[in-house]
């Protein structure tokens, strides 16, 4: 693909990617990675001035070595201020990643996970940073933000404070596969987690004295299904998914329960649902906090006494959908069109940072830069795609209004 009115240094892109991919930067853990970007924005020409970290990480209820990453560069046209997002962190099967070039992929050793999701993005914004100082590109003011903990909860960008984004009237967030797909919404998702507390006894000497925790909820998850709340769910008034991810025991254990012979007495059982409207997912929730009660009845020991059961939900992240008029969905049309690619627009079942970047005003659109097979020892980036990405991200960020 040739695009001569792009000033694209390629093969300086890929350096890019290639040196980011191999800093090591797990969830939670981004010092290191954040050091890599702010060093290479300022090779590039970035002012020291213009970059900074947030103090998120103090917000956010898990240990994380640093705030958000974000870099104001300055207008030298007139027009609205333009947010580029990504995340800085990586799943921990990335740990140790060591990328090596294959044709027209990256590839890792085969060992762990490569990190394209989302060093992707990362490389794309020190790549726009660079071409746009190198080539003295007319561009509106615009900002970098750079999150910490997307893969554990979307956490830096909710706990981001919008003022930081000095205005943004829109954003493009990188955290995708293809180029020519536009993800212009997400749903949300409601956690829930439930503790049961049953009463221990001897398994074969009194089973009937004991009440058992692992019944209780193997009972209310069969309950949940037979009503049609597990996995995919469709009702009349509705849609989503849901699914019970831990069945554990006490203080994080694996395992509910120590010993065959004795009637469990606890379980700690956490689960996700997830749809397109903030109502529904809570009526997924709450109908599984009904199947909990329903369970706790029905068992119970030789006096008649039951399990205390204690179910809790809240919401980790908003749903949201863009109209395709709304100004950046057209603008990332106008200029894949620029570049002859059709666009394709997507509804994502997995939550993105741009779910709390439109909750806090932005309208953010998700592009793609060559991420695949995320999360997996396969994982790859496909070179054709994030030259794609980058030619993307540059049009949308010198495209006249």
């Amino acid at each position: 693909m040739t695009t001569p009115s792009i000033p694209l240094d390629v093969e300086a892109a890929i350096a890019h990617l290639m040196r980011f991919l191999s800093v090591e930067g797990v969830t939670g853990k981004e010092a290191n990675i954040g050091a890599a970007v702010s060093e290479a924005l300022k090779s590039v020409g970035v002012p020291a001035s213009a970059i900074r970290f947030d103090d998120a990480n103090k917000r956010i209820p898990l240990p994380t070595e640093t705030g958000n990453l974000i870099v104001d560069l300055p207008g030298t046209k007139a027009g609205p201020r333009l947010l580029f997002s990504t995340h800085l962190d990586t799943v921990p099967l990335c740990a140790g990643a060591k990328p090596k070039r294959e044709g027209a992929r990256i590839v890792s050793d085969g060992t762990t996970a490569l990190g394209g999701d989302a060093r992707t993005g990362v490389a794309l914004l020190v790549v726009l940073a660079e071409t746009l100082i190198k080539h003295k590109l007319p561009h509106p003011p615009i900002t970098l933000l750079f999150t910490v903990r997307e893969e554990s909860g979307l956490h830096g960008a909710r706990e981001l404070n919008p003022k930081d984004l000095g205005g943004a009237a829109m954003c493009i967030n990188v955290d995708g596969q293809l180029a020519s797909e536009l993800l212009i919404g997400a749903v949300g998702q409601e956690n829930w987690e439930v503790e049961i507390t049953g009463k221990a006894s001897h398994a074969g000497v009194a089973p009937e004295k004991g009440i058992s925790a692992t019944l209780v909820g193997s009972i209310a998850i069969a309950e949940a299904r037979r009503e049609g709340w597990f996995g995919k769910i469709v009702k009349p008034d509705g849609r989503g998914t849901s699914n019970v991810g831990i069945f554990g025991g006490k203080g994080g254990t694996i395992a509910a329960g120590d010993a065959t012979n004795v009637v469990t007495d606890y379980a700690y059982i956490r689960g996700e649902a997830r749809s397109p409207e903030a109502a529904f997912a809570t009526k997924i929730a709450e109908a599984f906090k009904a199947a909990f009660a329903k369970a706790q009845a029905e068992v119970k020991d030789d006096k008649g006494e039951t399990a205390q059961v204690k179910f809790t939900h809240k919401p980790a992240y908003p749903p949201f959908e863009l109209d395709k008029d709304s100004p950046v969905v057209k603008r990332a049309a106008k200029a894949l069109g620029m570049l002859g690619i059709e666009p394709v627009y997507l509804f994502s079942n997995g939550g993105l940072d741009a779910n709390w970047l439109d909750k806090h005003g932005v309208p953010t659109i998700t592009i793609g830069a060559g991420q695949a097979e995320i999360h997996t020892i396969k994982e790859y980036v496909n070179l054709d795609e994030y030259e794609k990405g980058c030619r993307l991200g540059i049009l949308m960020a010198t495209l006249e209004d």
